[in-house]
């Protein structure tokens, strides 16, 4: 399952109090928290209760204060792994219940581990709550003897699936190991990664399974949070039948916290062979998370890397152009702190240079310290975190459960917020002296295999272990014995299934539909739960209005139409923005530009101007114009190291064919995009900008007659025009299958994508197949992911989807796999496929009925989810109801209808196989499929000779 760092997590949960001007200049403090009740039951387990009815759905997280600051040396990845273990079964859920059921349930689910904790959790319908209490008690305390050596042996290679593909199959990949094992020293609980190290996840017994159960996983451990609707004295029932009667035990005792000091700086470095580009981090030790400095130095983190102003943007980005970007941050945890400053450098820049360059960055920095408004930039944006973060009910459980186990109080938010907004000029000073300011720092040099004269001078080798691949090695069998299960004693009769109650009632909003006299359309849903609001405008064309012989310019037209405008530079228009604490971003899909925002709803009037001025009045920056290219060519180099970009690549100049624009990256090649000129980007605004194919979707606490007045000044200013969009023919599907095979060379996964055509978005076709793909790949209880992880140990996961486009989109199945069963895997996809389509019957369907009908209770819950929806029906020319007319739809469905969509656009013989992989290893073996012809192509689709790489 995922794995979450401590500071994803702290993103994740931000929020704040603050003091904000009123509009007459005034001071009004809003002081915010969230209701809860908190009670501790008799075995030690604290509970906390917040109830929200706003959508009828319930989250449940529960956190167990235990990550890999638990290990023991010999044993790392261990509370990672046990996270895996518990998805397994216990001895009243069957094997694979949370992967099979819980989507099925219309819920979602996943667990994650960090240095410092592990959290379980899901989202379901209210009626499923119960049923929920039953299979997370049943795991926490009635789990241990439902498992086997095979269960043990049988996750291990999913462990170790997930390692290669987010570290050894990474550019980069392995930096976090070679940073811990130089700043902590060994037997630190942060000398380690999170994953683990392979040789001690293979060592691992049931003997180990059991102690860290029994130590760490008792209810003394732990934080039961539901957020959600319900009702509080029936869930308390529950909690006490479920929860109850599970014994305390093992250690529930904090740590204390362990920071480190150096002594001398450390430099080390390592060649990459997946990276592109060089790259240079130095990390000082800090502090522990909630430490009185721990505020201070995130402030600082910000105020030296973020915005126009801050002093290692000005040096690595605009005078010396090292880099496209620079940043720095203090990651705080339960134990110890790391203050980080990160450069990705452009490629052939030497890192003595880089290094030098935040030397005298930081020497300015003490020099000419810092205005007070880069700090109120940093505070303005809490209130606005704040409601972003409680948005969810999962948001408010992860906030409650996170601030309880480690502050141990859920509302130390209050607290912890007035400490970040009483953070003063004087104290971030202060830290920057105290623990950077001449310190010792580890730097590690991370540059491209043969490109060891990029490194810092000094540095050491860095020691990094690499598993050695065996072609095609055959896994040993896991036999697994018929062995009783033992159960627990218990008060209650656990074999039995808690029903589901009754069906929970879903009120669609409501949506209101207008348009400008310009042209400009208006969707728009009222939403007054939060003071809140989210917007987008939504351009069509996108990359869709690039000429074929210069794609690139529409990306670097919305990177570029960000920094300022006609009369506020790109600082100006920056602070303008920070000051709202708002947000604005823009970006180009294949078929239309989006312009996003998210503000308060009191700032809507000023975050609505801002967004007209950039729409309006681009500045076209010369200077930032020179920067964003390259930095442009610089992501487009790292593209090559990524073996999912390149079978992105690889797939779409097949199936949509040379002479589509969409078998162009967005971003371009590095060729077209040297060639563009600032004029290229003004021809394609003059061109393609118009309010009458554009439309205006919003959601939140603002009226549709307020919506309409804030857009008066846009509707007088932008006025319509005639844009004539161009028409493209789509490659046919090949009458013949063709495997094509892409070179990713020492590749320790391969990825495979297996797709064809199939339809538009609002084609009458697109929902069948979307429910005919459900029980295939549509989720992790549905075949490809039980037969290529649970059955076969491929894989981490292996899914299929079927694409959203005004034109056609691609029915697509996927997965990355070990290199070493990489023609298995291939011949894997097909084997399920054809068994699904053969014994598709009425219990899938009836299955995926249920589950895409109790999915509607989450469909509207976030602004985001609001705005989504009303996104989807301007883009796709959807009914505003297209959700309830695909329920009613669904209910009438037959076995008939599902088997006619799935022969139509799921035919095996009509698939194109593409996989990126280790030729000198893998080809030969995809060839001995005998699947189909086998066609040699480079990293952008073009074919090649037919010759096997040798390493």
């Amino acid at each position: 399952m995922k794995k979450i760092s401590a500071w994803a997590l702290t993103l994740l949960m931000f929020v704040a109090i603050a003091c904000q001007q009123n509009k007459d200049g005034g001071e009004e403090k809003a002081k915010l928290s969230i209701d809860f009740e908190k009670y501790t039951l008799p075995n030690g387990l604290e509970v906390i209760l917040h109830q929200d009815k706003s959508d009828p759905i319930v989250a449940v997280a529960i956190q167990m204060h235990v990550g890999s600051n638990r290990e023991k040396p010999g044993r790392t990845g261990f509370a990672h792994f046990f996270e895996h273990m518990l998805f397994q079964k216990s001895e009243n859920v069957e094997e694979g219940a949370f992967f099979k059921n819980i989507n099925d349930l219309g819920g979602t689910f996943n667990g994650g581990t960090w240095s410092d904790g592990t959290v379980y959790y899901e989202v379901v319908p209210k009626d499923a709550l119960e049923r929920i209490l039953w299979m997370e008690s049943d795991r926490m305390g009635f789990f241990i003897n439902a498992i086997t050596e095979a269960d043990l042996e049988g996750e291990k290679p999913v462990v170790k699936n997930e390692k290669r593909q987010r570290v050894d199959n990474n550019p980069y990949g392995h930096r976090s190991y070679v940073i811990k094992k130089a700043l902590y020293p060994e037997g630190h609980p942060y000398n380690w990664e999170v994953i683990g190290e392979l040789e001690d996840l293979e060592a691992a017994t049931m003997d180990d399974v059991k102690e860290f159960y029994e130590k760490w996983y008792g209810p003394n451990n732990g934080t039961l949070v539901i957020a959600g609707d319900f009702d509080k004295e029936v869930v308390k029932e529950w909690i006490e039948k479920y929860f109850g009667e599970i014994e305390s035990r093992g250690d529930d005792k904090p740590l204390e916290p362990m920071p480190v000091s150096l002594e001398e700086t450390k430099k080390l470095y390592y060649e990459d062979e997946y990276a592109k580009v060089p790259d240079l981090r130095m990390v000082y030790p800090s502090v522990e998370q909630y430490h009185p400095d721990s505020y201070a130095l995130s402030a600082l983190g910000e105020i030296l890397s973020q915005g126009k102003r801050a002093e290692l943007y000005k040096k690595l980005v605009e005078e010396t152009e090292y880099a496209p970007n620079v940043f720095a941050y203090n990651s705080a945890s339960e134990l110890a702190g790391e203050f980080i400053i990160g450069v990705r450098a452009k490629d052939g820049i030497d890192l003595d240079s880089v290094h030098s360059a935040i030397m005298e960055a930081l020497d300015e920095f003490e020099q000419n310290g810092f205005s007070e408004k880069d700090l109120q930039r940093i505070k303005a944006r809490q209130e606005t975190n704040f409601y972003n973060g409680i948005s969810s009910v999962l948001g408010k459980a992860f906030q409650l459960s996170n601030y309880n186990e480690f502050a141990g109080d859920p509302g130390f938010i209050t607290q912890d917020i007035e400490k970040i907004l009483a953070v003063t000029k004087e104290d971030v000073m202060r830290v920057y002296d105290k623990y950077i300011k001449g310190k010792p720092y580890v730097m590690t040099s991370f540059v491209p295999k043969g490109q060891l004269e990029l490194i810092v001078d000094g540095s050491e080798e860095a020691d990094v272990k690499i598993e050695e691949i065996v072609p095609n090695e055959k896994k040993e069998e896991i036999v697994e014995e018929d062995i009783e299960i033992v159960k627990t004693a218990s008060k209650i009769n656990r074999a039995i299934e808690p029903a589901l109650g009754e069906a929970p009632l879903v009120n669609a909003p409501t949506i209101y539909e207008s348009s400008l006299a310009n042209g400009m359309k208006i969707y728009g849903i009222q939403s007054n739960e939060l003071p809140l609001v989210n917007f987008s405008i939504r351009i069509k064309g996108g990359q869709l209005m690039d000429k074929m012989e210069l794609p690139g310019v529409a990306n670097l037209m919305t990177d570029i139409m960000q920094e300022g405008t006609k009369n506020k530079t790109p600082e100006e228009l920056e602070d303008a923005i920070g000051q709202l604490g708002a947000s604005i971003n823009m970006y180009t899909s294949q078929e239309y530009i989006t312009v996003s925002a998210n503000c308060l709803a009191r700032y809507f009037d000023e975050t609505v101007a801002l967004v007209e001025e950039m729409l309006l009045e681009p500045r076209w920056d010369e200077e930032e114009f020179a920067r964003i290219k390259t930095r442009q060519i610089n992501n487009i180099k790292q593209r090559s190291s990524n073996p999912n970009a390149i079978a992105s690549q690889v797939s779409d100049k097949i199936l949509y064919g040379d002479g589509h624009i969409f078998s162009q990256p967005i971003g371009g090649s590095v060729e077209s995009v040297e060639k563009i000129t600032i004029d290229d980007l003004k021809a394609y605004y003059e061109n393609n900008f118009a309010p009458n194919i554009s439309a205006f979707h919003i959601a939140g606490n603002v009226s549709e007659s307020d919506v309409k007045a804030s857009l008066s000044s846009m509707n007088e200013k932008w006025a319509k025009k005639e844009v004539a969009m161009p028409e493209y023919t789509i490659n046919d599907v090949p009458e013949d299958v063709k495997v094509y095979f892409a070179n990713f060379s020492n590749a320790k996964q391969s990825v495979i994508r297996i797709q064809r055509m199939a339809v538009k978005r609002n084609d009458p076709d697109y929902f069948p197949l979307t429910v005919a793909n459900y029980g295939l790949g549509g989720n992790s209880g549905a075949l490809l992911f039980q037969e290529l992880r649970e059955k076969r140990q491929y894989t981490y996961g292996a899914y299929s989807n079927v694409g959203s486009s005004m034109e056609k989109a691609p029915f697509s199945m996927y997965s990355s796999v070990k290199t070493n069963v990489t023609p298995d895997a291939v011949a894997a996809f097909k084997e399920v496929l054809m068994d699904y389509m053969q014994n598709y019957d009425s219990a899938e369907l009836e299955k995926a009925r249920t589950a895409l009908i109790r999915q509607e209770a989450r469909a509207y819950e976030t602004l985001y989810d609001k705005l989504g929806i009303l996104q989807s029906i301007s883009t796709y020319n959807l009914p505003n109801d297209y959700i309830r007319k695909n329920q009613e739809e669904l209910k009438g469905y037959t076995i008939d209808d599902m088997k006619e969509v799935m022969n139509k656009y799921m035919n095996p013989e009509e698939l194109s196989y593409f996989v990126v992989g280790d030729a000198a290893t893998q080809l030969e073996g995809v060839r001995n499929l005998e699947i189909g012809e086998v066609i040699r192509v480079d990293e952008n689709g073009n074919p090649v000779d037919n010759v096997i790489e040798k390493k």
